[in-house]
């Protein structure tokens, strides 16, 4: 079983990419990171995040005994390099291998796509402010894609075209 992980800026589109993957590849499930602690009000501390972690290893670990599943791909904002290691180590103690993608675009593109998404509740100018800031930490990663001017199909497409290429 393959895991993608979609890592990037609010509103760069890992939801929508992570979804068109789905779309476009029977047996996969979708997994989004903030489900795993959607706590109200919303608190992002190290324990939160620890515990998200876990839930998702949790579901990981639980699509993978089923046997429809074939992909799992996980889209979730993690800015912090302990998260990543974390989730690496622990899908890697499933047994599993992850594909890792973070999703950058222009500071123009974000904004555009921030415009466009009229139905996410995050969707104000504080939080703009906040993801446009954060565009430079995100750049600075490994395994960047650009998605600046790609449709969420076309980014999709690379990214599977990418994992099936590494399978054989």
């Amino acid at each position: 079983m393959n895991v993608i992980i979609l890592n990037g800026p609010m509103g760069v589109g890992k939801t929508t990419v992570g979804t068109a993957i789905a779309e476009k590849v029977p047996g996969t499930a979708l997994i989004d990171g903030d489900w795993c602690m959607d706590i109200h009000p919303f608190v992002g501390s190290r324990e939160t995040k620890e515990m998200a972690i876990d839930n998702i290893l949790h579901m990981i670990g639980n699509y993978q005994k089923c046997s429809v599943c074939e992909m799992v791909v996980l889209v979730w904002l993690m800015d912090e390099a302990w998260v990543c290691e974390k989730l690496a180590e622990g899908i890697q103690t499933l047994g599993l291998g992850a594909c890792e993608y973070t999703l950058i675009c222009s500071e123009e593109s974000l904004r555009r796509q921030w415009a466009e998404d009229t139905t996410c509740p995050w969707r104000t100018e504080e939080w703009l402010r906040v993801s446009v800031k954060s565009l430079q930490h995100f750049s600075s990663l490994d395994n960047c894609l650009d998605t600046t001017g790609l449709s969420a199909e076309a980014v999709a497409d690379r990214i599977i075209e990418e994992v099936t290429s590494k399978q054989n």
